[in-house]
Order: structure tokens, then C-alpha cells, then sequence
């Protein structure tokens, strides 16, 4: 069986272990889009690991800000994030999903007070990890498709 490598990246990120079918939702949280000019970006999806199917996003020539590791957390709790510097891994870590998520996600509910015209930044509680379950600290509205509400 032929096998298909991908091209090592000398500087940059790999973020492996992602929930199948969620790369593309990570590269829309890193606001990666087809014109990132002199970049080179690898999406795999459906990767067979060891423990099952996962997706895994290479970017070249760029490294993570922590509000962008955070936001992946609630896409991918069990991903690890490696940092390539050339083309050795120098750091790697899992990503965590904090205790209180603030300025990350939006609130589903359009009452609550942080989606008035009011300075008051998002807060939820984290609830539960596995599977993640937040809850606004202000209305206490818990958002199904929490994907669908990370700003």
C-alpha cells in the first residue's frame, strides 16, 4: 500500500488530535482563509490514529496566540498544540478548557446583558468538560452549538 506524507513545515503549528470533521472549523476560528499569502496550510481529515479517527492542521509561519488556543479548547478539548521551529518540535502541549470562558463565546440569548450596547464582555461557567456543557454567567442560558457562537 502506497502511503501519502505530508510535506514537514520548518516554522509554525500542527495542531493534531481534533475531533473528526472539525478542521475547518478551527481554521475558521484562526480567521484562515484561501488568501493567506506565503503560507503554506495541511489539512488532514480522517486521519486513522491510535486512537481513532482524527483531523490534524499544519500552518506554517505562524504561532498561536493563547485566545486562539483558547477558542480551539472548545472545538477540540483533547487536541495538543506543537510548535515547530526548524522542523523540530520545540514545545507541546494540550490545549485546556478553563473554568470561565470570557470574551470567547456569544450568548445565544438576545436579553442578555452582554448583547445590549452595555461594555460588558461574554462570561460563561463551564459546566461540564466531557461533553463540554457551559451556562452564561449572566442569564444562565446554556448554547447548544457552542462552534457556532465562538466570536
Amino acid at each position: 500500500m502506497k502511503e501519502l506524507k505530508v510535506q514537514p513545515i520548518k516554522d509554525g503549528t500542527v495542531i493534531d488530535h481534533i475531533p473528526p470533521g472539525n478542521a475547518f472549523k478551527v481554521l475558521k476560528i484562526l480567521g484562515i482563509t484561501e488568501s493567506l499569502p506565503d503560507s503554506v496550510i495541511s489539512i488532514a481529515i480522517n486521519v486513522v490514529g491510535k486512537r481513532g479517527k482524527k483531523d490534524i492542521v499544519k500552518i506554517e509561519n505562524r504561532e498561536l496566540k493563547a485566545e486562539e488556543v483558547d477558542k480551539i479548547a472548545l472545538i477540540a478539548p483533547n487536541a495538543t498544540i506543537n510548535i515547530i521551529r526548524n522542523y523540530e518540535v520545540v514545545e507541546k502541549r494540550r490545549v485546556e478548557v478553563p473554568d470561565e470562558i470570557v470574551g470567547i463565546v456569544k450568548c445565544p440569548n438576545p436579553n442578555c446583558i452582554s448583547n445590549t450596547r452595555e461594555p460588558i464582555k461574554t462570561r460563561f461557567i463551564v459546566k461540564s468538560r466531557q461533553p463540554l456543557k457551559i451556562k452564561c454567567y449572566y442569564c444562565e442560558r446554556e448554547p447548544e452549538d457552542i462552534s457556532s457562537l465562538i466570536m
